[in-house]
Parts: structure tokens; C-alpha cells; sequence
């Protein structure tokens, strides 16, 4: 518990799957297939990764020009890509923005998320892809933002981080999936003793009328 951290240090799928990342099995399709994914990062994207800032959420209409408007008033830019489709040319309403300092990547990071453009609030964060250990896309299961297939949730990043888990002091987390397991058979257990105890009783009240009357 005392190396509990809000934010995934090292991604992994089931992890990040869980409010908390206490986890042990997915929940959903999307964790099945991100955890049976094998992504590499694209080795065809350049630049300095720890000088480089992951802007989403961006309104389909908002330019190059205009992000390089706004995100050059943090710091000198290096370099800007805004994310198209390969056919359509269309945004697909994210970017990455290298800059030529770290203070320009910190403040950045730091005033330019949530900031509103063309009515849409942004989402500033580091580069993830070719940082954070075992990275695996949204689209195939993964990411710590947004909305999955069915409205899943990632957790463990800079916008959704994980809650902290509950200290049940009956041993490590993982364990309680089994010891919640024996407990609700338990449960079960005495709920159809008790209703055998008073069918039995019933019955036998019933004979009763029956030979008496």
C-alpha cells in the first residue's frame, strides 16, 4: 500500500482497467484485447519524447496554424503535428507539440489543459507512447483517457488517476476476491438453510390442518 500511486508509473492494461488498479481479472472486452495486444511504439514518429506534449480533445476544425498560435506563447516550438486521417485529411482532434526547452514542455502542460479552443476544453498531457513502459493505445483497448466501445473507463493518468484502495486489513488486496468469494457462498448457504427450516416447518403445519380437520 505505501507504494500506492495515483498515476501509472509502468501501463498495464488490467491496471488501468480498475478504479483503483487492485484488479485481478478484466472486466471488459476492450482489457481482453489490450492485454493480448503487441504494440511497439511507431518508430517512424521523431522528436524528443520528454520534450513533447500530447494535446487531445481538440475540435475537428481547430488548424495547425491555430495551435501553433497558441501553444508558442508556453515556449519556442521544435516541432507540431496535428494528427489526420490518412484518407480523409480530416483531424482526427489530437496533436503532439515538441518544444525546444523543458520549462516550455512544464508550463505547457500546466496552463494550456483545460484551456478553451473553439469551444473545446483541451487535454494536456505528457507523451505517453514512447515514455510509459508497456504502452497500449485506445484503439486497441488501452489509453488512460476517454471512452471505450461500451462508455469503459481507463484510470491512472493525469485526468482519471486511480482512488485510493480501501485497506481492509485482512491481508493484500488481491486476496479479497477470494475471501469475498467464500463469504457471499457463505451467505448463500445460510439463506437456503433458513428457507429449508421454514418450507420443512410450513409442511408440517400444513399436515397438521390436514389431519386435525
Amino acid at each position: 500500500m505505501a507504494e500506492w500511486c495515483p498515476i501509472a508509473k509502468e501501463y498495464d492494461p488490467l491496471k488501468a482497467g480498475s478504479i483503483d488498479g487492485t484488479d485481478v481479472e478484466p472486466h471488459d472486452r476492450a482489457v481482453w484485447r489490450a492485454m493480448s495486444a503487441r504494440y511497439k511504439p511507431n518508430k517512424g514518429v521523431v522528436g524528443d519524447p520528454l520534450l513533447t506534449v500530447f494535446v487531445a480533445r481538440l475540435n475537428p476544425q481547430t488548424s495547425e496554424e491555430k495551435l501553433q498560435q497558441i501553444f508558442s506563447k508556453y515556449g519556442d516550438i521544435k516541432r507540431l503535428r496535428l494528427v489526420r486521417d490518412i484518407v480523409t485529411g480530416f483531424s482526427k482532434g489530437y496533436g503532439f507539440i515538441e518544444y525546444k526547452e523543458e520549462r516550455s514542455l512544464t508550463r505547457a502542460r500546466r496552463d494550456a489543459n483545460k484551456l478553451v479552443v473553439d469551444q473545446h476544453e483541451l487535454f494536456v498531457d505528457f507523451e505517453q507512447e514512447r515514455t510509459l513502459k508497456g504502452w497500449i493505445p485506445r484503439r486497441l483497448g488501452g489509453g488512460l483517457g476517454g471512452k471505450k466501445e461500451s462508455g469503459q473507463l481507463r484510470f491512472g493518468g493525469r485526468d482519471r488517476p486511480f482512488r485510493k484502495p480501501i485497506n481492509l486489513g485482512a491481508g493484500p488486496v488481491q486476496d479479497w476476491g477470494r475471501a469475498g468469494s467464500s463469504a457471499w457462498q457463505d451467505r448463500n448457504r445460510h439463506t437456503r438453510d433458513f428457507k429449508r427450516l421454514h418450507t420443512s416447518r410450513f409442511n408440517d403445519e400444513i399436515m397438521h390442518i390436514h389431519i386435525y380437520n
